[in-house]
């Protein structure tokens, strides 16, 4: 029967040699993607996704279109919720939101509530459209998990 191979490769082995690349690569990286940039862009972004959404809803700055709660009414078709509350209550949450995540403001709180959007938009809205929804839900998490980080005002104010 042939030896098993031990757990750790001798001193200048490939796989040793491997591993401490690895690690270089890995060091070199973080440097690249400190929270404070990680943190900014996922704001910016997952920002920019529900704000433009909340403008295809209104006139002006708040008025709710008529054609925004047709579209619920005929294809979001939300369960216990009338179309008439439902598309004020999603144009409000798509630029109040929004807005406070590109301040860094209330972030934590901000990122949960469109990540229970995003919830609501995946199970009763468009169930195939799942990678989108689940690269929203990602940057969500890191944001309600990790915070705004040192460029936001909830630094400012001495939030986590």
């Amino acid at each position: 029967m042939p030896a098993l191979p031990h757990a750790h490769a001798p001193h200048g082995a490939p796989s040793s040699r491997l591993r401490t690349a690895q690690a270089r690569l890995a060091e070199r990286l973080e440097a690249l993607t400190p929270h404070a940039l990680l943190a900014l862009a996922a704001r910016l972004a997952i920002a920019a996704i529900f704000f433009q959404s909340g403008r295809t809803k209104v006139e002006g700055w708040i008025t709710v279109t008529g054609n925004a709660i047709a579209l619920f009414r005929e294809e979001y078709r939300l369960p216990l919720i009338a179309p008439e509350i439902a598309a004020p209550l999603a144009a409000t949450a798509e630029h109040l939101f929004p807005l406070l995540l590109v301040l860094g403001l209330a972030t934590r709180l901000s990122a949960l509530a469109l990540l229970g959007m995003t919830l609501v938009i995946q199970v009763f809205v468009y169930p195939d459209a799942w990678p989108t929804h689940l690269s929203w839900a990602a940057l969500l998490a890191y944001l309600a998990g990790r915070g705004a980080g040192p460029l936001s005002l909830d630094r400012a104010l001495g939030w986590r």
